[in-house]
C-alpha cells in the first residue's frame, strides 16, 4: 500500500478557482460555518463584490514567502487556481475547488474591467475561454497527482440554484464540523447577477 502524504492533523483548507467563480462567496460560507478565515481585507468590498474579497495579499507573493502557511493550519485562505502549483509540498491541503458556467465568468469579468476603466478587448471571449479551459484541466491533473491534496469540486450554478445538498457536502468534506443553519443565510441569489 502506498503511504499518502496527506497530514490530517496539520491541513491549511484552501478556497480555489478561477477570478469571479465564487470564491468569495465559498469563503463568506465558511466563515459562517464557523471556521477562521486568513484576511487582511485590504481589498474591501465595492460594487463587484458586494460582501467582500476575501484576499490575503501574501499569497500572491508565494514563491518570495511562504511563512505565513505556519500561521493558516485549521483555518481557511483564498487561492486563485493559478497559483495553487506554488504551494509548498510540506503542507496538506484541503481544497474547495469553485467551478462556474464559464460565459457567466468572461460576463463578470468584463463588467469589472469596465467598472474600473480597464480595457475589455484585448482578447476575444472565444480565446479566453480556451486559455481558461486548458488551464483548468492542468490544475485538475496537478491536483490529482498530488496526494497532500484532498480536492471537492463545487459548482457555483448549483450552489444558488439548490444549496441543501452541497451544504451537505461542503460540512462532510469538512468533517462536519460546521453550522449548516449559519451556512445556508450566506447564499444570497440577489448577488446571482451574470446568468449566462
Amino acid at each position: 500500500m502506498v503511504k499518502s502524504n496527506f497530514d490530517s492533523e496539520n491541513v491549511v483548507t484552501l478556497v480555489s478557482g478561477l477570478p469571479r467563480s465564487g470564491t468569495s462567496m465559498m469563503m463568506k460560507i465558511l466563515e459562517a460555518g464557523g471556521m477562521e478565515v486568513l484576511t487582511d481585507n485590504l481589498r474591501t468590498a465595492d460594487e463587484d463584490n458586494p460582501k467582500g474579497y476575501y484576499e490575503f495579499e501574501l499569497v500572491k507573493k508565494m514563491k518570495e514567502r511562504q511563512d505565513w502557511l505556519l500561521n493558516a493550519k485549521g483555518k481557511v485562505v483564498k487561492v486563485i487556481s493559478a497559483l495553487l502549483k506554488d504551494l509548498p509540498p510540506d503542507f496538506s491541503y484541503k481544497v474547495i475547488f469553485m467551478r462556474r458556467n464559464m460565459a457567466e465568468i468572461l460576463a463578470s469579468q468584463r463588467k469589472m474591467l469596465i467598472r474600473r476603466g480597464e480595457p475589455t478587448d484585448s482578447i476575444s471571449d472565444e480565446k479566453m475561454e480556451k486559455v481558461f479551459e486548458n488551464h483548468l484541466k492542468q490544475v485538475k491533473e496537478y491536483l490529482k497527482s498530488h496526494d497532500n491534496f484532498k480536492v471537492m469540486y463545487v459548482d457555483y450554478n448549483d450552489v444558488l440554484c439548490d444549496p441543501e445538498p452541497h451544504l451537505d457536502e461542503i460540512n462532510a468534506f469538512m468533517g462536519n464540523s460546521l453550522d449548516k443553519d449559519q451556512m445556508r443565510g450566506v447564499v444570497d441569489t440577489r448577488l446571482y447577477r451574470n446568468k449566462a
